[in-house]
């Protein structure tokens, strides 16, 4: 319950002002409409939904993780963020809560 709250605070107070953003004036790109995060199984994700402007999109919407940290036991957490490959890349290992969402905040690289 504690990483939910503190992670919907940083959502709220950082990235959904940094990253949602008004429908763009040109309505070819996808952009970002929500940003929000669930649990799956030991692993807590940051995820982005994102629009599909385009009238040949498969889809209106997708969703992309973009962060994820995973409970490594003792109220510790290893953080990864997804490559461009599709794949997970795990950066810091055992890190509190407080230190993974300042890490977040503070890289680019776990930000949508």
């Amino acid at each position: 319950m504690e990483v939910q709250t503190k992670a919907k605070e940083l959502i709220e107070s950082f990235l959904k002002p940094e990253y949602i953003k008004p429908p763009p004036e040109e309505m070819r790109y996808n952009y970002v409409v929500d940003i929000y995060t669930k649990w799956y199984r030991s692993y807590f994700y940051f995820c982005a939904k994102y629009a599909c402007p385009d009238p040949q999109a498969i889809s209106p919407f997708f969703e992309k993780k973009f962060t994820r940290m995973e409970y490594a036991g003792d109220r510790l957490f290893n953080l990864s963020y997804m490559r461009h490959t599709g794949t997970w890349f795990e950066i810091f290992r055992d890190l509190s809560i407080d230190e993974c969402l300042e890490t977040i905040k503070d890289l680019p690289h776990f930000q949508p």
